[in-house]
């Protein structure tokens, strides 16, 4: 375990190496949404898509942060935008494991289908068209040896990178002074 983190801390004092990872985290796990929906039949609800943007925003902030890794400060700037992506996306996680468990119910507009709908209002069959076909509250797939869903494993994930990419903006911001 040591050796792990000798290696995360001095992965990031280097601004390549912190872009690097978090556009490759980025990609795969934008490929595995993708994939897994794909190859295994997975629907995702409203809140796995939530959690899909921070991996598309902290991956662009990570191409601009390549681009401007030779000027530390915007470098720094870059990877702590990055960090907050993730941060983001592990509250959304969060948040959607909440509701997968039934700790609470989602606010998030159109996440369940509604449970009473009203013969007089006119717009009741356009309400269940535009609701997706899977609820937030079910878990589409869950780890067979330790019980966690995707959302678990996206809190873990993105908190992860998370404290790696604000380390290296202090890293890479201490270089600037």
């Amino acid at each position: 375990m040591k050796k792990i983190l000798c290696k995360i801390w001095s992965l990031t004092s280097c601004p390549v190496a912190v872009f690097t990872l978090v556009l490759g985290v980025s990609i795969a796990a934008l490929a595995a949404a993708i994939l897994s929906e794909i190859f295994l039949g997975l629907e995702p609800c409203r809140l796995c898509i939530h959690q899909r943007w921070g991996f598309v925003v902290a991956g662009v902030f990570a191409l601009i942060g390549l681009i401007l890794r030779k000027r530390p400060k915007a470098a720094a700037s870059m990877a702590g935008l990055s960090g907050l992506a993730f941060l983001a996306t592990s509250a959304i996680a969060t948040y959607h494991t909440g509701v997968e468990q039934k700790w609470w119910v989602s606010a998030v507009e159109g996440c369940s289908v509604p449970t009473s709908f009203s013969t007089q209002d006119p717009n009741w069959m356009d309400n269940i068209m535009a609701t997706p076909s899977k609820s937030c509250d079910e878990i589409a797939w869950q780890d067979p040896l330790l019980g966690l869903s995707m959302a678990n494993y996206n809190i873990i994930l993105c908190f992860g990178m998370f404290v790696i990419c604000m380390i290296g903006a202090v890293r890479m911001y201490k270089k600037s002074i």
